[in-house]
């Protein structure tokens, strides 16, 4: 009888394979970690992106010259008090149009970073904290940059005419914009005898902006574009020699 050798691998064999197998994966899975944290970084920065365009707006949205997304704050006249306000109703805002960023198939991935930690929104950053390091996205400078922005202008008549002393009461300049707080807000002044105004304190967005003479009931009616950091400035000419 001619007895065969059985091919297939002793213990001892196995044990080498196993080893090797391994220290190959170890060695892979070394290699593989700076590139995956550099992706999950690039992620979150995006992410961050997001949230900040969904805070303020894309500046880069334009229509017929002026700037046409602002975001939650161009709606509702504040910063979210958190990020959950920017794809839920805070309080029945009637100016809120949202939502004003996709929520993912969880309904809250837009709340987490790459390495599933929250983020972390105060003042004008959003922040993630996920990596060990912080990630810090501002979309703003101040406060005070996205909310108490300046208005300023000037009327004339037709005839290029100031209203002066005589008329400066019979003309009322109102100005309409979101309140922060779900309404809207109309501050209604006087100009001066030079048909000079100017209104402060204002949010960034694209507010209407009125202008009354009042014997005749005349109006004019405009959408100014409040861009932040700046002062708006408007000239208003009545179609007809007021005075």
């Amino acid at each position: 009888m001619i007895w065969k050798k059985q091919s297939g691998f002793t213990l001892i064999e196995l044990i080498i394979i196993i080893v090797i197998v391994g220290i190959i994966a170890t060695v892979a899975t070394r290699k593989m970690m700076p590139a995956i944290e550099t992706a999950k970084v690039e992620q979150t920065k995006k992410e961050l992106d997001q949230l900040a365009q969904a805070i303020t707006g894309n500046p880069h949205i334009y229509e017929h010259g002026a700037r046409v997304d602002f975001g939650y704050v161009g709606d509702v006249g504040a910063l979210p008090a958190s990020l959950n306000a920017l794809t839920s109703n805070p309080g029945g805002y009637t100016t809120w149009n949202g939502p004003y960023i996709e929520t993912g198939a969880s309904g809250s991935e837009y709340l987490r970073d790459a390495w599933g930690a929250n983020y972390v929104y105060t003042g004008t950053i959003v922040r993630s904290v996920g990596s060990g390091s912080n990630i810090d996205r501002a979309f703003a400078s101040s406060t005070a940059e996205l909310l108490s922005n300046s208005v300023m202008g000037y009327l004339v008549d037709a005839d290029g005419q100031v209203p002066g002393v005589d008329y400066r009461d019979s003309v009322q300049v109102r100005l309409t914009y979101p309140n922060g707080t779900g309404g809207m807000a109309a501050v209604t002044i006087n100009p001066a005898t030079d048909g000079s105004f100017s209104f402060s304190n204002i949010p960034m967005g694209n507010h209407i902006l009125y202008a009354i003479y009042l014997p005749e009931n005349d109006t004019l009616t405009q959408t100014i574009c409040v861009l932040p950091a700046s002062t708006c400035k408007v000239e208003i000419v009545f179609p007809a020699d007021l005075w």
